[in-house]
């Protein structure tokens, strides 16, 4: 695949932002939860996870360090493409992102979400808020395409298996694989893709991938399981299950020899990572003395970010019009590269506009 990215002036990565500091704490969570109903009391108590951690979501500074990683790559491989960022939930904010494009002259952009599968939450949302701040800069502002759902890229999967055994020689032989990622309510599952069900079963293919390569390499299949962390919300309110937590419980008393805990759903070790799994799923685990360990998310290793220019380049190619290979792994093949009508929709407003494609 040649190094042009023609017709993209830049690449934008979006992302969900983070608190840098214990003063912006509340004012993020007010952000992010705003319209959704949540209690004050519920805000303080996720506030508090971040103050445990001296205010500052590790977020910002992974996004930070991919910026860099993607620029060194891109340079070593004679790709010229800038890379701008812009966050949904706190500085750099994707207007300002969006009108520092315009400013540069940019006409056509190019954008990677930081979340790997289809969900409004993390396909969706993005593009209303792409399409939010676009809106005040009329006619200066730049199209905005979007990179396809990496799940299945190889890049990513076989990150995740080279993070999963890493992990895995850290436990006792015969340990459980437990797959974490982001609970989301169950009717946003249903209505995720083209057809329903896309989130859950994007992950539990990405599951079996990383099962299947581990077990090639030390020779058995390991057992494992998908799992879900940081639900929030209303109560009554159905959201996916089970909860790692809750899961570790059973696997206690089925008496494993061990977990792994693989945050698939996370591209990089942020708040839900660090606080859900490394202190609330591993205080839990202590508990129940049941050895465990949780692996690496894909981050600035070089063959995911290798992942992010293969993508970048292949979007490039198809709005060219010329064929090439959609590199991908699994049953479900590569994801679609516009939207269809309908997808993954905004249950609350369905009036709300959005960019990268129609729907």
């Amino acid at each position: 695949m040649s190094s042009d990215a023609t017709p993209y002036d830049a690449l934008l990565l979006v992302s969900f932002g983070g608190p840098e500091d214990p003063g912006d704490v509340l004012p993020f969570l007010e952000n992010v939860t705003r319209g959704r109903g949540i209690p004050a009391d519920r805000l303080l108590e996720v506030g508090q996870h971040y103050l445990d951690f001296g205010g500052v979501s590790p977020i910002n500074a992974q996004n930070r360090a991919l910026i860099a990683a993607i620029e060194d790559d891109f340079a070593a491989n004679g790709l010229q493409l800038p890379v701008y960022w812009g966050n949904r939930n706190w500085d750099p904010y994707l207007a300002d992102a969006m009108a520092q494009l315009a400013d540069d002259g940019a006409l056509r952009v190019l954008a990677l979400f930081t979340s790997a599968y289809s969900s409004y939450s993390g396909c969706r949302q993005y593009r209303e808020n792409l399409a939010a701040a676009a809106a005040p800069l009329g006619a200066r502002a730049p199209h905005v395409d979007r990179v396809r759902h990496y799940f299945n890229h190889p890049g990513f999967v076989e990150t995740m298996v080279a993070m999963t055994l890493e992990a895995l020689a850290r436990v006792p032989e015969g340990s459980h694989l437990l797959f974490v990622t982001h609970s989301i309510p169950e009717v946003m599952n249903e209505t995720s893709g083209p057809t329903g069900g896309a989130y859950v079963a994007q992950h539990r293919d990405v599951a079996r991938l990383v099962a299947e390569g581990v077990a090639a390499v030390i020779e058995q299949d390991p057992p494992f399981d998908l799992v879900y962390c940081s639900r929030s919300g209303q109560a009554h309110q159905p959201w996916l299950e089970p909860d790692v937590n809750d899961h570790l419980e059973v696997l206690s008393a089925l008496r494993v020899p061990g977990v792994v805990l693989i945050p698939i759903g996370f591209i990089s070790d942020h708040m839900e990572v660090k606080y859900d799994l490394d202190t609330e799923a591993m205080r839990t685990a202590q508990r129940l003395e049941l050895p465990c360990a949780r692996a690496g998310t894909v981050g600035t290793d070089p063959r995911f970010v290798g992942a992010v220019r293969e993508l970048v380049l292949e979007r490039a190619a198809l709005v060219r019009g010329e064929s090439i290979v959609r590199r991908s792994l699994g049953e479900l093949g590569p994801s679609h590269d516009i939207c269809p009508v309908g997808c993954c929709p905004n249950l609350r407003d369905a009036t709300r506009p959005a960019l990268c494609g129609a729907g």
